[in-house]
């Protein structure tokens, strides 16, 4: 590909967008559609390869999650979309947990483990977008739309097999964006929200993984709590997805958990709440965050991706019937036969595509950013 072609590729080959200098490392396939996007800064990226399109969309209450991974190219100045794989644990429905006792509050009700991983660097970032419709991911509109305010989190928890794991192990939080009172509101439907920076910023929220963290295989946990309605005990609504990660990295750290049901009661006074009226504090659920983590200000600016990766209308599709073969994340390899475990392929080689079935393990490029859903990226 010479320096100054930029294409997307649809899941049929076809150039969709032009669009600057980026390698495609792996996609992925979210709890709506979702992308996984890498590009190195410091070097020369060669042929873009396809990636089969395997994505599925679904609406987890008022919003539908999405992860995906995002980079700027260092000449062109732009972003690049690959629909793909799946990592993601789809929701059955798009109805809320509101039982904190019930195992649904790990990832929610789901089919069970999917068959891929999501290859990211410990101290990359991920993009958390969530969105309330269909194949809407328009600006113009509302992410979390209802007035649903509240909270958003993030969790971790390491793991033997991302792929196996039933998320009854620990978890530690590396995000929160919670609650801030807003000068002169009459109730907590005024003040500032997580959900309601999720709409400001175009249904995005920028999740740091912790640097010094050990690598291995992670779940990843994001979860938004809809408080409108948690007047009464059981109106709290959890909306959650789990994504099966691998994390690369030199970091030996170990924190602290908690585990899912536990890690917070049914009447926590941040979850049995009645935002309608004026309030002069919020309880967060769940533990602090993570020393390595990060804590965003309610009613902060957006920043990074959040408001530079611009996005138009992306194709929709179906998850697949069945799990794709695992393929967990072992070191060698190159681009060659076989999809068994134990195989990385290496940076800017082919590991995926129409009619691909060789290793599907992706190796991480320096410059990398995560993100949940399809995503069509065009110049910002």
């Amino acid at each position: 590909m010479a320096r100054s072609d930029c294409t997307e590729f649809s899941g049929s080959g076809r150039p969709l967008i032009t669009i600057g200098w980026l390698i495609a490392l792996r996609g992925l396939g979210l709890p709506g559609e979702a992308v996984l996007l890498c590009s190195s800064a410091r070097t020369r990226p060669p042929q873009m390869r396809q990636q089969k399109t395997s994505h599925g969309i679904a609406h987890v209450g008022g919003a539908r999650c999405l992860l995906y991974k995002t980079a700027r190219a260092a000449q062109g100045g732009c972003n690049f979309a690959i629909h793909g794989s799946q990592c993601a644990r789809l929701p059955l429905s798009n109805s809320p947990v509101t039982n904190v006792a019930s195992n649904d509050i790990r990832c929610n009700a789901n089919s069970g483990p999917v068959g891929r991983k999501c290859a990211v660097n410990a101290g990359s970032t991920v993009t958390v977008e969530m969105h309330q419709q269909n194949g809407d991911r328009s600006c113009s509109n509302e992410a979390i739309g209802g007035a649903h305010y509240g909270p958003v989190a993030v969790y971790l928890s390491k793991v033997d097999n991302a792929a196996t794991s039933d998320g009854s192990g620990g978890w530690f939080k590396i995000f929160e964006d919670s609650w801030a009172k807003k000068s002169g509101s009459g109730s907590g439907d005024d003040d500032y929200w997580g959900t309601k920076d999720l709409n400001t910023c175009c249904g995005k929220m920028n999740v740091k993984i912790p640097s010094d963290i050990a690598s291995g295989d992670y779940l990843l946990r994001a979860e938004a709590l809809a408080l409108h309605a948690a007047g009464s005990s059981g109106g709290g609504q959890f909306y959650i997805t789990c994504y099966q990660i691998t994390v690369a990295g030199s970091g030996s750290a170990s924190p602290a958990t908690v585990r899912f049901p536990g890690a917070f009661a049914q009447n926590h006074p941040g979850i049995l709440v009645n935002i309608h009226s004026a309030m002069s504090g919020y309880s967060m659920p769940g533990p602090a965050v993570y020393s390595g983590g990060t804590t965003k200000a309610a009613g902060s600016a957006c920043a990074g991706c959040e408001s530079t990766c611009k996005v138009g209308s992306s194709p929709v599709g179906t998850a697949p019937s069945t799990p794709q073969p695992s393929s967990p994340a072992g070191g060698g390899g190159g681009g060659g036969g076989g999809g068994g475990s134990g195989c990385t392929v290496a940076k800017y080689q082919q590991c995926g595509g129409q009619g691909y079935t060789g290793c599907t393990t992706c190796a991480v490029s320096e410059t990398i950013n995560l993100s949940h859903r399809v995503g069509v990226f065009v110049q910002p």
